[in-house]
C-alpha cells in the first residue's frame, strides 16, 4: 500500500481510497456499508430479558456456538441475568440432534426447553424452527445449505448468528447479498464464525499494522497446511445423498472445498488486514495426490494461489491436507518498514527491534465474538457482518475455480458465475456428485 494509515479507525476507508476499490455490494447492485463492520440503532427491542434461540445444523460446530450463546448469561457486562434459552432445534438427522440436545442441555439444563414437538429433522426442519417463538437462529448446517437458511431467516426478520463460509458458488453469494439487503432493512443482526476478528491479539496486530507500523503492504503470504479430518464409514442402508451429507466434508457442493472450508480463515485474514479491499485476480493450482480414494469425494488435497490487486500488492496462499506431512498454519504481511507475523502476533521491524503481544495464552475468540454479539443485541444495536463474509467466501471460490480450471479468475467474473453446485431440491434419494475437477478439461461457468 502506498498511504500510512494515521487513524486505525478509518483504516478501511482509507485504503478504499488508495486503491479506488468498490465494494463487493457495489459490484452486485447493493449499497455500500464503510467498514467491515456495521453498527446501527435497531427498531426491534426485547420485551424481556430472554433472548429465545433456535439451533439449524447440530453437529460439532452448531453445538458448541449454542453452547456459546447461552455462555453469555454469565458475562454481567453484557446484561444483568439476561437470560437466554435454547427453544428449538433442527438437523437432517435425528442421531445428530439427539447427541447436540444431550450436550447443551447436560451444561445448562435450566435454559434448554426444546420438548420433542420442537425437535425437527429434514431438509425443512428449518422452516419449523424459524415459525418457532424466536429470537435469534444459529445456522451451522453444512455450507451449501447456508445460503438458504440465511435468506429465510431474514425474510423471517430473525437476528442471525451463521458459520463460515457463507456459500459453495457465486449464486449463493450473491444470494447471501440480496438477504443481507432485507436484514439491513429490518434493523437485524448477523454475526459469522470468522472468530479471529475477536481475538484481542489478532486485534491489536492488525490495528498496529494499520497504524503503520510496517509501512506500506508489499506482499502476504498465508499458509494452512495440515493433515486430513474424519470420514464416516459407508453405511449400506445409506442412500447416496446421505453418505454426501454425513461425508459432507468432501463434496464442493457441501463444504466448497477445504478451501473454502477451513482456508477461508486465512483468507479473511488478507482481506482485513487490507482493510476490506480485495484482490482482483487470482491464479490457483492444485489436485489430488493422497486423498484419491471415492470415499473422499470430488475435493482436493491441496492448493497453491497467488492473488493480486491492481495496484501491485500480491498475496501467496498455500492450503493442504496431506497426512503425515508438516504442519504450518501461519500468516505473514510484508511491509517496507517490517513484518507482521499475525499468527504468533508479533512483528519484526526492519531496524532489528521486535513487537510481540504481551498476553499470555490465548483468549476465547469464539466467546467473545457471541459475547459481543449478545451486547449489542441487548443494547438494542445490529451487527452486521454481512460484507466481509461474502468478500471472504468469494476469495476462496474464485481460488478454487481458477484450480479447478487451470484459469486465471478475475473478481468480478467470479462473483458473475453462473455455476450453481448445489441442487434444486432436496430428498433422500442417489445425487451424484460432480466429476472431480481436471484443469484444462473442466470450464469456467
Amino acid at each position: 500500500m502506498a498511504e500510512k494509515k494515521q487513524d486505525k479507525t478509518d483504516a478501511g476507508s482509507s485504503r478504499r481510497d488508495f486503491l479506488k476499490k468498490s465494494s463487493l455490494l457495489v459490484a452486485a447492485g447493493g449499497t455500500v456499508v464503510g467498514g467491515s463492520l456495521s453498527i446501527a440503532r435497531a427498531a426491534h427491542s426485547f420485551g424481556s430479558d430472554t433472548i429465545k434461540i433456535g439451533l439449524v445444523g447440530c453437529g460439532g460446530r452448531g453445538t458448541g456456538a449454542a453452547t456459546q450463546a447461552l455462555n453469555t448469561m454469565k458475562k454481567t457486562d453484557i446484561q444483568p441475568n439476561g437470560q437466554v434459552k435454547l427453544i428449538a432445534m433442527a438437523d437432517a438427522f435425528a442421531d445428530r440432534l439427539q447427541g447436540s440436545y444431550r450436550s447443551i442441555y447436560g451444561a445448562y439444563p435450566e435454559h434448554v426447553d426444546v420438548p420433542k414437538e420442537r425437535r425437527f429433522v429434514g431438509f425443512d426442519a428449518y422452516k419449523q424452527v424459524l415459525e418457532c417463538d424466536i429470537d435469534l437462529v444459529i445456522l451451522a448446517t453444512s455450507p451449501g445449505f447456508r445460503p438458504l437458511h440465511i435468506e429465510a431467516a431474514a425474510k423471517a426478520g430473525k437476528h442471525i448468528f451463521a458459520e463460515k463460509p457463507t456459500g459453495t458458488d457465486a449464486a449463493g453469494i450473491r444470494r447471501v447479498l440480496a438477504a443481507n439487503e432485507i436484514i439491513k432493512s429490518k434493523n437485524l443482526a448477523i454475526a459469522i464464525g470468522l472468530q479471529r476478528h475477536h481475538e484481542k491479539r489478532y486485534i491489536e496486530t492488525v490495528n498496529r499494522i494499520w497504524d503503520g507500523a510496517i509501512g506500506d503492504i508489499v506482499t502476504t503470504r498465508v499458509y494452512w497446511n495440515g493433515g486430513g479430518v474424519w470420514v464416516r464409514p459407508r453405511n449400506d442402508q445409506q442412500s447416496e445423498l446421505e453418505y454426501q451429507m454425513r461425508n459432507w466434508y468432501y463434496f464442493n457442493w457441501l463444504c466448497g472445498d477445504h478451501i473454502n472450508e477451513q482456508h477461508i480463515h486465512s483468507l479473511d485474514k488478507i482481506g482485513w488486514v487490507m482493510g476490506d479491499v480485495y484482490p482482483d485476480r487470482v491464479t490457483a493450482s492444485g489436485g489430488r495426490i493422497s486423498r484419491v480414494d471415492e470415499k473422499y469425494g470430488n475435493i482436493y488435497d491441496h492448493f497453491n494461489s497467488v492473488y493480486e490487486w491492481d495496484n501491485g500488492v500480491k498475496a501467496f496462499s498455500s492450503c493442504r491436507q496431506l497426512n503425515q506431512t508438516s504442519t504450518d498454519v501461519s500468516d505473514h504481511i510484508f511491509g517496507t518498514e517490517g513484518t507482521a507475523h499475525m499468527q504468533r502476533h508479533q512483528i519484526d521491524y526492519r531496524n532489528g527491534k521486535k513487537w510481540a503481544h504481551e498476553q499470555a495464552g490465548t483468549d476465547n475468540m469464539y466467546q467473545n465474538e457471541h459475547d459481543a454479539f449478545f451486547k449489542a443485541i441487548r443494547s438494542g444495536n445490529t451487527i452486521n457482518n454481512g460484507e466481509y463474509m461474502c468478500n471472504s467466501t468469494l476469495m476462496a471460490i474464485m481460488a478454487r475455480m481458477s484450480a479447478y480450471t487451470g484459469k486465471t479468475v478475475a473478481r468480478d467474473q467470479a462473483l458473475n458465475s453462473d455455476l450453481k453446485l448445489t441442487p434444486e431440491k432436496y430428498e433422500w434419494g442417489d445425487h451424484q456428485a460432480s466429476p472431480i475437477p481436471r484443469p484444462g478439461i473442466t470450464e469456467f461457468v
